[in-house]
């Protein structure tokens, strides 16, 4: 499976898609991008006259690079579009602000995939690549 059918499997469109590319993966982890554009609807709002993106956004970006682009991979052919990928934990540390228009890249490296559950360890870099947040993040591939 190449990287671009992983992007077309992923569950997500516009506004709440946060990958842009996949950069590398193998069965033991993922590296992929997305760029935060300054007209994101969130940004109105979070913060007034001082916009950051809200960690939420951030946890997400690298449950959908770090888990489920990487869950895809492994589970592979089996994957149908009944499958159902959910989140199950997180355990994230913000380290710094990402800013409207940054790009960040998303590290995921696998702890375990077995019966279906995928537990990573993932941090996220700015463009200088500096960690701005990392943690584990695992989920549940249910497959039909």
């Amino acid at each position: 499976m190449n990287f671009r059918n992983i992007l077309q499997k992923l569950p997500y469109s516009p506004p709440f898609l946060f990958v842009d590319d996949v950069v590398s993966l193998n069965e033991n982890g993922v590296t992929g991008t997305f760029t935060f554009k300054k007209d994101l609807d969130f940004y109105k709002g979070h913060f007034k006259n001082s916009p950051i993106t809200p960690g939420v956004i951030l946890t997400e970006t690298m449950a959908q690079i770090g888990l489920v682009c990487l869950g895809i991979f492994l589970v592979g052919d089996d994957l149908t579009e009944e499958s159902q990928i959910s989140l199950t934990s997180t355990d994230i540390e913000f380290l710094k602000p990402v800013f409207p228009d940054e790009k960040v890249t998303v590290v995921s490296e696998k702890i375990y995939f077995r019966f279906n559950k995928l537990k990573c360890k993932v941090k996220m870099l700015n463009e200088q690549s500096e960690i701005v947040c990392e943690g584990t993040i695992a989920g549940i591939i249910k497959v039909n």
